[in-house]
């Protein structure tokens, strides 16, 4: 009980060397390649549920957008297996990290700026200055536009942050408050464990949703450019 609340988000090391690439490369194993000419269950919902996440998030884009497929799908499964990775004991969550969630948010979102910038310069920087706009306002609505768009990656990295850290937090104190109320009180106990265990279940929702939303976010950042 004495350990620090925020120990489980430290980086963990092996020999005195860090591991995060090895956690961050073992949820691949849980996706693997299909070799046989007839697919078993697993290999099969799997195929069926990418092929109805890329239906549905690639509806809205042209084909330039689509050029975008494979790296939007890769996108998801990872970031989705990454935060239910770490819902297992004694184990590492990669998207705690704000460095690495920004590491991830800003090369999509300059990607998806540039291409705009490139394929629609003219409509890119109508952004900037909505039509209608009264002149002694043009500059201060460019001032903020500009701001409002290098903020993107920024809130695309720290929601999935925040989110993520903190259900891990609270998962974290409602276990120790449970394993303290043991001793003082079982009704008590047993209610905060009942919470525990709808607060876990809830993660697990949670853990799916955020990629969903950081991959949406992406795809919208690119529909807007394209």
């Amino acid at each position: 009980m004495n350990e620090n609340l925020f120990a489980s988000f430290i980086t963990p090391t092996l020999v005195g060397m860090p591991i995060v690439t090895l956690i961050i490369a073992f949820p691949n194993i849980l996706f693997p390649q299909p070799k046989r000419l007839l697919n078993n269950r697993w290999i099969t919902i799997q195929q069926w549920l990418i092929s109805l996440i890329l239906k549905q998030m690639m509806s809205m884009h042209s084909i330039k957008g689509r050029t975008w497929s494979l790296m939007l799908i890769s996108l998801i499964l990872f970031i989705g297996s990454t935060n239910l990775l770490g819902l297992l004991p004694h184990s590492f969550t990669p998207t705690t990290q704000l460095s690495m969630n920004l590491g991830m948010a800003i090369p999509l979102w300059a990607g998806a700026v540039i291409m705009g910038f490139r394929h629609k310069t003219k409509s890119s920087l109508a952004h900037f200055l909505p039509q209608g706009t009264p002149i002694p306002l043009i500059p201060m609505l460019i001032i903020i536009e500009t701001i409002s768009l290098f903020i993107q990656p920024m809130a695309l990295a720290v929601r999935l942050t925040a989110n993520i850290t903190a259900g891990h937090l609270l998962i974290h104190l409602i276990g120790g408050a449970t394993l303290v109320l043991m001793s003082i009180s079982t009704p008590t106990a047993m209610i905060t464990f009942i919470i525990l265990v709808l607060l876990t279940i809830l993660e697990f929702a949670v853990a799916l949703i955020q990629a969903y939303v950081f991959t949406l976010l992406v795809s919208l950042y690119l529909h807007d450019n394209t």
